[in-house]
């Protein structure tokens, strides 16, 4: 079944060409589609309708080092990071960042060390567009797609890089064997900082 497109706000809302008849009644149980097939224009529900306050959510961006997940080629759906306001702290959360370019381009192809220096790099920058270091970092998320054959390395190379920075005490870490979003990609890393504001 062929969606319509719908425009809102100048995004384009669908890229969906066809659908199951399962699908299709979960779009329609999400109020996304009508019982004929067509798009119905997103409305946000009323502030007062819930018990909770919204949290102040701000973009995080470092487009001289990385761009955003929207202008790939082949558009992706998330922020480069969030920032939170909670009372005097903020959370920065960055997403997972590899060894990606301004243009949104894979770097330093089949290059293991370098595109873990180039994640380094991109992190770094996402964390100074904040005014934050990796001295606010409190916890790592490092995704690597062979373990076996990379983790050796790619310890090194972190702890190199936080002897360099004389972080103490260490970020919390986790490190998981995943696919990546791209075959070329060999290292993915995402952090989360806690900052009290002055």
């Amino acid at each position: 079944m062929p969606m319509s497109e719908v425009k809102t706000e100048g995004l384009l809302v669908s890229k969906i060409v066809a659908v199951s008849d399962a699908e299709k009644s979960e779009l329609i149980a999400l109020e996304i589609l009508s019982g004929d097939g067509k798009i119905i224009p997103c409305k946000e529900k009323s502030k007062s309708e819930s018990k909770y306050e919204g949290v102040q959510k701000f973009a995080i961006k470092a487009p001289t080092v990385l761009n955003e997940a929207f202008d790939y080629s082949r558009p992706s759906s998330f922020s480069r990071g969030i920032r939170l306001d909670l009372g005097d702290y903020s959370v920065l959360l960055i997403s997972g960042t590899a060894s990606i370019n301004e243009k949104g381009a894979t770097i330093h192809q089949g290059d293991f060390r370098a595109q873990c220096w180039r994640t380094y790099r991109n992190i770094t920058t996402l964390l100074e567009s904040e005014g934050a270091t990796w001295h606010d970092i409190v916890r790592t998320t490092c995704y690597l797609p062979d373990m076996n054959a990379t983790y050796k390395d790619f310890n090194e190379i972190r702890t190199a890089f936080f002897q360099w920075l004389n972080l103490d005490p260490l970020p919390a870490s986790t490190g998981i064997q995943a696919g990546l979003c791209r075959d070329d990609l060999l290292v993915e890393i995402e952090a989360i900082a806690l900052l009290k504001k002055k």
